[in-house]
């Protein structure tokens, strides 16, 4: 039999602590839906020195822009010259 009403928490991690002792199956929880998108380009792992990394962050948040962004920015950049 499920439960009527979900309790109050009064913060994130007492909504989780709940959860790690009652199933979500006893509630009557709204229905919910949403989209899923995927990259349609594929992706490429490259390993970077932890110290340049940091820099990049650095530099890619004082940019307000993504670390990847900036890379890819960057990238393209010295193809363009070298091509």
């Amino acid at each position: 039999m499920k439960e009527n009403k979900l309790p109050e928490f009064e913060s994130l991690e007492k909504l989780v602590e709940f959860f790690d002792t009652h199933d979500m199956g006893e509630y009557d929880l709204p229905e919910v839906h949403f989209e899923v998108t995927t990259r349609k380009k594929p992706m490429f792992l490259v390993s970077v020195d932890k110290e340049l990394m940091k820099k990049l962050a650095e530099v890619a948040q004082s940019q307000h822009t993504s670390t990847e962004e900036l890379i890819n920015s960057w990238l393209e950049e010295r193809v363009a010259k070298a091509a």
